[in-house]
């Protein structure tokens, strides 16, 4: 264990509780890792979000041996008072990271570096350490896991009787999601160690069919316990810090020449795939509720068969029964599962139409010049002119090098591009703000645009939000370095700020980021000032759906506004004349 660990508060939402849990279940779900990577790193305050909270010491007795402190919300550090909870902040500190993801992922890190022999708790952050990490506008997958089945959990166990007979449609997707075949980063290679283990066992299983299988099946006897499949042994060696098994010694050739195409598909052991995540954590408070719920309601659960038995499988991990007995959380097993009385079949497969993966318009032909020709048809045509502030400029050369956008790790050239930005952006919020004023830089990175607005108006108050943790860590050292007293730092997620601002920025929001913090500041009434960038990233998500503009959509399809978008990105100036006129 290392010493001299900078002390963290960690601030968590509290609703009320109900049967073993906390509510509401981004609560629990953080409780119930720190239970599992057993870390004591953080001070833990639970913040009521109502009058009637009830008995705060049964509240406690939930908690295990787990201490925290009950905190008003006017009581909230001012960067945390700003954000959704979960939440965490160095005490004393302007560095905050909040939403579900950003706090789950911190813990696993902070729980690591305390102790480097916890090499199971960082497993949990999965291949190239990126479970969850992807933000939920733009992932479906993070938002399902994040947002969408603890809300879904949430509203099931709140719902009437009548209203609570249909399975929600996020838990069906979840049913899906495990139906689904498992990519993996070294998939070729397990397939066709699934491949070679199937034909062994169907070599040693052709003599025992011609005897004694018919003599078992006229005993009427069934084997219970099949051999474990691949994909069970490769998720628990991982687990148990084994080697991964072999089908065989050696790989026959003719396992070596078949085509991938023709390799049997991987099936799910866990939520993202063959191995056990922080995916999982998140998930297993909110399926246990509404497990729970469902047998209490004497609902019978054939329909979610995956779901039944992921849950199953995820108790077998080492340390997850022993972390949710610390959290009063009695984990039900199967046969509990599957007794309750029969009920009409439902069709787990049926999930409504949002949900579905859009598909459409995924090829696009042709280039853009149809497109635009189409727009000039209609009276919308791109025009160009000079710039009508010439003058605008930053004196670079007076300012600490701690300013200037080189400090941000980055070539000379780009540094200079990005000074030319700065001098527009930062000339316009300049006439804009007023003494007081608080500037958000949203999607800020390196802290190029809110360092220079912090330091050229210090009597405003700048905050920067950034999900990439050492983008924000690395503008919190430039800002140190230059003693700035009037910055905060949110790691998090657009959507879990939700703070007061009269002033939102973006340089090079990408793709749909861009309409993400226009959004945002118009929710907020403020005024924004934005320069967008990575027109290819755009893409329909739960948000947004494109062409945003109610002119374009009356004369592009989606297919035709894509194209437009991915030439748009086609503006380099190695690209040859006529193509980067187009872009």
């Amino acid at each position: 264990m290392k010493d001299s660990v900078i002390e963290e508060h960690l601030y968590l939402a509290f609703s009320h509780q109900y049967r073993d849990s906390i509510f509401p279940l981004h609560t629990s779900i953080s409780l119930f890792l720190l239970s599992y990577c057993d870390c004591k790193l953080f001070k833990i305050f639970l913040v009521p979000t109502g009058k009637d909270v009830g008995d705060q010491c049964a509240t406690k007795n939930l908690l295990g041996d787990v201490e925290v402190h009950f905190i008003s919300r006017c009581q909230l550090p001012v960067v945390v008072q700003s954000c959704s909870l979960p939440a965490v902040v160095v005490k004393d500190g302007k560095f905050c990271r909040a939403g579900l993801s950003v706090v789950l992922r911190h813990i696993i890190q902070k729980t690591y570096e305390a102790d480097p022999s916890k090499k199971d708790v960082l497993e949990l952050l999965g291949f190239k350490k990126t479970c969850l990490k992807a933000c939920a506008e733009v992932s479906q997958w993070t938002r399902l896991c994040e947002i969408s089945i603890p809300l879904a959990v949430e509203r099931f166990l709140t719902a009437s009787p009548e209203h609570s007979q249909a399975v929600p449609p996020d838990i069906l997707q979840f049913e899906r999601k495990l139906g689904e075949p498992v990519r993996v980063h070294n998939n070729d290679k397990i397939r066709r160690q699934k491949l070679q283990q199937q034909k062994a066992r169907a070599k040693a299983a052709v003599p025992v069919l011609g005897k004694e299988a018919r003599e078992e099946l006229k005993a009427g006897e069934v084997h219970e316990h099949p051999p474990p499949s691949l994909e069970l042994s490769v998720a628990f060696s991982k687990l148990l810090v084994q080697e991964a098994p072999d089908a065989v010694n050696r790989e026959d050739p003719h396992i070596r020449r078949t085509k991938t195409s023709d390799l049997p598909l991987l099936d799910h052991i866990f939520a993202e795939g063959l191995y056990f995540t922080v995916a999982d954590i998140v998930l297993l408070p909110c399926i246990h509720q509404f497990l729970v719920s469902s047998k209490k309601q004497g609902k019978n659960l054939v329909n979610l068969p995956l779901i039944s038995t992921w849950y199953q499988r995820v108790q077998e991990v080492p340390g997850v029964k022993k972390a949710a007995g610390k959290c009063n959380m009695e984990l039900l097993q199967l046969p509990e599962l599957m007794s309750a009385p029969e009920e009409q079949p439902q069709d787990f497969l049926s999930v409504p139409d949002d949900l579905e993966e859009e598909n459409e318009d995924s090829h696009f032909i042709g280039g853009p010049r149809p497109t635009i020709a189409k727009l000039m048809e209609n009276g919308i045509e791109a025009k160009f002119s000079s710039h009508p502030c010439p003058n605008w400029t930053v004196d670079w050369t007076s300012l600490p090098p701690a300013v200037s956008p080189g400090e941000g790790k980055m070539s000379r050239d780009r540094a200079l591009r990005k000074q030319q930005q700065l001098n527009n952006l930062v000339a316009v919020v300049a006439k804009l703000a007023k003494p007081g004023d608080v500037i958000v830089d949203f999607c800020s990175g390196g802290g190029h645009v809110g360092i220079v607005l912090a330091h050229m108006m210090p009597s405003c108050q700048v905050v920067l939000i950034e999900n990439k943790e050492l983008s924000l860590i690395r503008a919190k050292d430039r800002s140190d370095e230059l003693g700035l007293n009037n910055i905060w730092f949110i790691q998090a997620n657009l959507d879990y700020f939700n703070g007061t601002f009269n002033i939102g920025v973006a340089l090079h929001a990408c793709g749909v980021a861009t309409d993400m913090v226009i959004e945002h500041c118009i929710r907020a009434r403020a005024a924004f000032v934005i320069s967008p960038c990575c027109y290819g990233f755009i893409q329909n998500t739960v948000k947004f759906k494109y062409p945003r503009s109610h002119q374009f959509r009356e004369i592009l399809s989606c297919k035709e506004h894509m194209i437009l978008c991915r030439f748009a990105d086609q503006t380099a100036v190695q690209l040859p004349p006529e193509r980067r006129l187009i872009g």
